[in-house]
């Protein structure tokens, strides 16, 4: 189990990629987009980088991570060889569907299939296999490198050999994992993307302001960010993908998206990654931050 294959090279599927490659693995990193690629990469040696500076690694560390990752386009061509394949690419369940079948086509009858969704049924991508018993989800958290926990999700047709393999393969890549089951939102997003929704709920009915929410959220609970923020930070698209799973999983209004959350992505706010979303990202602002500091 050392030559695994990642496809998608995005925030998830770099840093997934970064964490195999430092715990030893051969890593073929696979984008059909080469900017994607691209760009992935130099996401992967800049985190590096961070990591030499503070002396976490050595630079013989972080040329022999860079060493193990192999990039590709073609997904045929980059899952060759490969134990276990990790798909992490946008959550959209056509898409993973596309993929999971591509997969089951081209991989070896022995690999197994993971994919890092973050809401949808592994069940439902299992299906789109011949082996749904050797399709799980291993759900990482951002950023990768960091975060400790994976949940690990077991579909309805999972056997016990595939959950205990990732289980312990996790636990070499200095991960916490906990083993779940597969319903809308697993555990994690069951409980945070409610209550980041809530806080969404809480602006638009005009109880208090964005950093209002925060603060109270920041002091009192004693949340390293608070969930406007944190929203901002994964995506409001991604935020608003995971609570329309569940919604239609559930039938329970509870899980209904916020008006002000569907406006704002519809309007392009999706946090961080649009340069604007509960708070202001763009360049202008990042200025005006350090002006101000100056003045200080």
């Amino acid at each position: 189990m050392k030559n695994v294959a990642v496809i998608g090279a995005g925030t998830m599927g770099n840093g997934i990629a970064h964490s195999f490659a430092q715990n030893g693995f051969k890593v073929h990193l696979i984008d059909v987009n080469r900017d994607n690629l691209k760009k992935g990469i130099q996401t992967i040696a800049s985190n590096l980088d961070r990591m030499v500076a503070k002396e976490k690694i050595t630079e013989q560390q972080k040329q022999d991570t860079l060493n193990n990752i192999t990039p590709f386009t073609s997904i045929k061509e980059g899952i060759d060889y490969a134990t276990l394949v990790v798909e992490a690419a946008t959550e959209n369940l056509d898409l993973k569907l596309k993929i999971f079948k591509e997969l089951d086509e081209f991989c070896s009858s022995s690999a197994i299939l993971a994919t890092n969704t973050s809401s949808i049924s592994i069940t439902q991508i299992a299906a789109a296999t011949s082996k749904p018993e050797r399709v799980i989800g291993m759900h990482f958290m951002n950023p990768v490198p960091i975060m400790k926990l994976v949940e690990i999700i077991r579909g309805y047709n999972t056997s016990d050999v595939v959950t205990k393999t990732i289980m312990e393969l996790s636990k070499t890549l200095g991960k916490d994992p906990v083993e779940v089951n597969d319903y809308p939102g697993f555990v994690a997003n069951r409980i945070l993307m409610p209550m980041l929704n809530e806080s969404v709920e809480t602006l638009y009915n005009g109880v208090a302001g964005v950093l209002e929410i925060d603060t109270v959220m920041k002091l009192g609970m004693a949340h390293p960010m608070g969930p406007l923020q944190l929203a901002d930070f994964i995506g409001l698209d991604v935020c608003l993908s995971i609570l329309n799973v569940m919604y239609d999983g559930f039938k329970n209004p509870k899980y209904a998206p916020c008006p002000l959350l569907v406006n704002m992505v519809r309007a392009g706010k999706l946090g961080v990654k649009s340069g604007e979303g509960f708070y202001d990202y763009s360049e202008s602002r990042k200025a005006e931050k350090v002006a101000q500091q100056f003045l200080k």
